[in-house]
């Protein structure tokens, strides 16, 4: 499924507060940048997700988010998780997650 305008729309309110926030279109889901770093994307079932590793995606899980997994023949776990339900409605804390994956996933 493609990606909407309104998707879009909503991904820049969300992360409104973080810097050069640009997205690109790819693979039916959406790239989402800060100063050309990639730090989520719009994945697999329409999920916000953002890229985590060590301690911030301990975090994440803590917080009932799910890793993004592909399956093709055998379980790839990826880098990315998805975004806590509270953050979705709430940008400040949207963008806590955000800068916590620009400083924590370079």
């Amino acid at each position: 499924m493609a990606v909407t305008d309104e998707q879009i729309a909503f991904v820049r309110d969300l992360f409104c507060d973080i810097p050069a926030l640009t997205t690109r279109k790819m693979f039916g889901g959406l790239g989402i940048y800060s100063e050309g770093t990639i730090f989520a994307l719009i994945g697999p079932g329409d999920a916000i997700m953002v890229k985590a590793k060590g301690p911030l995606a301990e975090d994440l899980a803590a917080e009932g988010s799910e890793q993004f997994r592909t399956y093709e023949g055998k379980t790839v776990n990826m880098p990315y998780w998805t975004l806590p339900d509270a953050a979705l409605d709430d940008p400040q804390e949207a963008c806590a997650w955000a800068r916590r994956s620009l400083t924590e996933t370079k």
